[in-house]
């Protein structure tokens, strides 16, 4: 969902929108590329993606109080996953607002939409921060959204004036600090090494999870609840938590070079993930995802 940061560029799930500030504006020229970019495979990676953490994001809306009948501003749609998640939390009653800057993604949502017969959900295509809304959100949510914004507090001061008072702002972003394997397996820690150096490299910042409590205080909202959850598994039963990490590695592949990172002559992206599943079966090795950071709170007024 996007990138801002040094980057100021917005990756929002699946789409990239520019920053709605001046200044972000005025330095364009010097934004580095959104690594990720809007290509079929990547947008393939991020249902299986959304297949592992679903659950986890679903929790953590579910305890933020997104409920039956609410009218709900998803932030960075990209194929609409936190979309649709939100349209089962509401209900038929409600209403989901989906945004993104990518059309691309946007035409994949709308798409799955109809499939579902998700009649409650409109996809935008723009900048939340920047468009005009008839009427404020019970609630405004959005997954791996702030950790590509150079100023987390400023975006989420910009989203919570879309909700009304009393109304729900919630977030999850990720933690990458937790990311390890035991008995060490070299070929996933070096994967999830290249991956964390691209993102810094590109301007996201890979422990925004740690930072949302920060965040939050800084955008004028009340301290928020949070919780913490991570994908993890060992040996044999481990191919998915090894594909959560490893897969993205076939998308950044292209920015090594750009970027001056040197991912070592044996470094084969097509082949590391199995390499690496192969080698946590091994030796019976417990692959350990990123943490999974949730953050709420309600906004004042």
């Amino acid at each position: 969902m996007p990138s801002l940061g040094v980057c100021v560029v917005w990756r929002f799930e699946g789409g990239v929108t520019e920053a709605p500030y001046d200044q972000a504006r005025e330095d364009a020229s010097a934004r580095p590329p959104y690594a990720l970019g809007h290509s079929q495979r990547e947008l393939e990676r991020l249902s299986v993606q959304a297949r592992l953490i679903g659950p986890i994001t679903r929790r953590f809306f579910t305890e933020a109080g997104i409920g039956e009948g609410m009218r709900v501003l998803d932030v960075g749609s990209g194929a609409g996953d936190v979309a649709f998640l939100a349209a089962e939390l509401i209900g038929a009653t409600g209403e989901v607002v989906g945004t993104d800057r990518s059309g691309a993604a946007l035409a994949v949502a709308r798409e799955r939409a109809a499939a579902l017969s998700y009649d409650m959900i409109t996809f935008l295509e723009g900048d939340p921060t920047e468009m005009q809304f008839e009427r404020p959100f019970d609630a405004v949510v959005g997954r791996y959204v702030l950790m590509y914004q150079p100023d987390p507090a400023a975006t989420l001061t910009e989203l919570a004036s879309r909700v009304r008072p009393g109304g729900i702002v919630a977030f999850h972003e990720p933690y990458r600090d937790n990311v390890r394997s035991y008995p060490p397996v070299v070929e996933y820690d070096h994967g999830w090494e290249l991956v964390d150096e691209t993102f810094r490299r590109t301007g996201a910042d890979p422990l925004m999870g740690i930072k949302l409590h920060a965040a939050f205080v800084a955008a004028g909202l009340p301290a928020p609840t949070m919780r913490m959850e991570s994908v993890i598994a060992g040996g044999a039963t481990s191919s998915d938590q090894v594909h959560f990490e490893m897969d993205v590695l076939a998308t950044l592949v292209t920015e090594f070079e750009r970027l001056g990172i040197a991912p070592g002559d044996d470094f084969d992206a097509a082949t590391l993930p199995a390499r690496a599943f192969a080698a946590a079966s091994a030796t019976d090795s417990v692959i350990v995802g990123r943490s999974e950071v949730g953050a709420w709170a309600r906004k004042p007024g």
